[in-house]
């Protein structure tokens, strides 16, 4: 009986003959670790005493937040680099690319070679005729320590492209047909090898393309059978004279499903379901806020090209954002070498650090609430690429959008860009005019102190920057004092009432409202410190939030004992009964007594 692809490449791999549903350990020649859980595979490492099989053949990636700009994703590249260093393991770092796409332009991976990663598009191998997974922490520390992990052997599909499609169309076309014939799950639990006129003539830009979204379909991975270019391709990258794994004429396949894709036209897929595809023409017009050409699926220079070619001589249409990150570092240099970001940069748009980009929070091609994205990446989920609704298509199709502020053909590009429409300049909000109601506010209060007894804490100890991104003040008490070592848990132990005394130089640092917004969600009465920084008490005040300048540390008081503030006599009675002055200034009473600055005084 003759075998599909993947069944030899997995045979080869695990030492015997295979068929679909055995399960079988097979040997991993290219074992990878991205920034997004290669901390967690260190981790799984360290807790269970292993060690790495093969350092040679085990690699960190760093392409979900290639800038590091994220906190914990800096953290988990740091944990990622010890752990390299302490075994010897080679490192991509943030000024590399996308793992997947490395794979392949370093060499790594080769025709019939198996490849994991903790990426779930790790099946973009299949554009080489490679093996290639995506799986879990767990299932990485396993193969960085044992050098093979066990897998369950896929039934193969075998999909025939029929037709040509038209000039305007491109591989991502392609793949969105493929999609919308298959639906999100269509392909669950099958490899699929590809086959059809157009096959051969397609080069390796576009077999990436079509083989990355097939975590769409649900699939475990879609091959190609290598062509030559291919083959040449990967005996460059890899040194060495590759070979493809083909399969036999007489190869078992579950089902063989045939898409028509004669005279195909551009494919855009509608917000929150990349299978929910429809032609170009059906939802052009539509107005964008964004748009976002890159991502595993198309961040090759084939893409960046096509991207270009529309955008030459062309501005970004006024009030739309144009995002452009390519997928490697080489590719980047080969746009700059090229003038491509030349063309990039003259047109309005934004270039970033080649990495994944959209996919990844904080990264570039994330958009927000309302906004309208079309995006050249492979997943739209709600919440995936931000909080607005995400169209995906071409990268041709991208540019000439971004450039019509409308989504449109790239050769239906009006003269005039469609823009936002506005109200009339000056014209007040609907909550404008509107008295805020403030309850009448304490001037004395008694409560429980904490005493922290340190000078110059700045606004990071107080509300760290990694929180910055939350707007409602409920949700901020939780995170105060979380970066100020040994108050970690004040916000558990905080209660409503209390009155927070401390030292010189209350709220150095940033200008961040925060901080001061920390403390009224957890119903701290107030802050008494000896000095407060500049911006913290303008802060503080014009919040209607009240902050009293004076020296209680030398005063001996001690956590848990209560003092009273009275803020028109602006002084503090201590445990003991003694009085102490207290600041309070009259501008500071009246804005606090109507409940803050922006509210509106009879």
């Amino acid at each position: 009986m003759g075998k599909t692809i993947i069944e030899k490449i997995i045979a080869s791999h695990a030492g015997k003959d295979v068929v679909p549903g055995e399960i079988v350990d097979i040997t991993i020649d290219v074992r990878v670790a991205r920034d997004f859980g290669g901390a967690n595979v260190a981790k799984n490492i360290r807790d269970n005493g292993l060690g790495i099989d093969d350092a040679g053949k085990t690699v960190f990636t760093f392409d979900c937040n290639p800038g590091g700009s994220d906190q914990k994703y800096a953290t988990n590249q740091q944990i990622c680099r010890d752990f390299a260093r302490e075994h010897s393991i080679g490192i991509y770092d943030i000024d590399a690319g996308i793992g997947t796409h490395l794979a392949i332009d370093e060499g790594l991976a080769v025709p019939g070679s198996t490849f994991v990663s903790t990426d779930s598009h790790a099946n973009i191998l299949g554009a080489i005729g490679a093996f290639g997974q995506g799986m879990g922490d767990v299932d990485i520390a396993h193969s960085f320590a044992y050098g093979k992990v066990w897998f369950k052997v896929p039934p193969t599909v075998k999909i025939v492209l029929k037709g040509t499609p038209s000039p305007l169309a491109s591989p991502k076309d392609i793949v969105l047909a493929m999609l919308k014939k298959l639906g999100a799950n269509g392909l669950l639990g099958f490899a699929a090898e590809i086959y059809g006129d157009i096959v051969d003539g397609l080069d390796l830009s576009a077999r990436i393309t079509i083989a990355s979204m097939s975590t769409e379909m649900g699939g475990i991975i879609s091959i190609f059978p290598p062509n030559q270019d291919v083959l040449d391709y990967t005996s460059k990258a890899s040194g060495t004279k590759t070979q493809p794994v083909l399969a036999d004429s007489d190869a078992v396949y579950e089902k063989t499903v045939e898409i028509d894709i004669e005279g195909l036209v551009p494919q855009a897929s509608r917000p929150g379901h990349p299978e929910d595809v429809v032609d170009v023409a059906e939802v052009s017009g539509t107005k964008i806020g964004s748009a976002f050409i890159g991502s595993c699926t198309n961040g090759r220079f084939e893409d960046m090209k096509a991207a270009a070619d529309i955008l030459r001589g062309k501005k970004v249409a006024p009030g739309v954002i144009l995002k452009i990150v390519p997928a490697t570092d080489d590719i980047w240099r080969r746009c700059l070498d090229e003038g491509l970001l030349k063309v990039f940069k003259d047109t309005g748009a934004l270039v970033g650090n080649a990495g994944c980009a959209g996919c990844a929070a904080g990264q570039i091609g994330q958009n927000g609430p309302g906004e309208v994205t079309i995006s050249t990446g492979n997943r739209n989920y709600a919440g995936k690429q931000g909080k607005g609704e995400v169209y995906i298509a071409s990268p041709a199709v991208v540019a000439a959008s971004a450039v019509a502020g409308i989504i449109t053909l790239p050769d239906s590009i009006p003269d005039t860009p469609f823009l936002f429409s506005t109200g009339e300049p000056g014209s007040p909000s609907p909550a404008a005019g509107k008295k805020a109601e403030v309850e009448e506010r304490p001037v004395k209060f008694k409560g429980r102190v904490w005493v922290v007894r340190e000078d110059n804490i700045d606004t990071d100890m107080i509300y760290h920057n990694r929180y910055l991104t939350i707007t409602e003040i409920e949700e901020m008490g939780q995170y105060t004092f979380d970066n100020l070592k040994g108050w970690e848990d004040f916000a558990k132990k905080a209660e409503p009432g209390d009155i927070v005394v401390t030292g010189k130089n209350f709220g150095a640092g940033s200008s961040r409202q925060q901080a001061v917004d920390c403390f009224k969600s957890l119903g701290i009465s107030l802050v008494i410190a000896e000095s407060f920084g500049a911006i913290y008490e303008r802060n503080a005040i014009n919040k209607g939030f009240p902050i009293v300048t004076a020296d209680l540390i030398s005063a001996g008081l001690e956590n848990n004992q209560e003092i009273e503030v009275d803020l028109r006599k602006q002084t503090i009675t201590l445990p003991s009964g003694k009085q102490i002055k207290g600041s309070f200034s009259d501008v500071q009473m009246n804005i606090y007594l109507k409940g803050g600055l922006l509210n509106k005084q009879d």
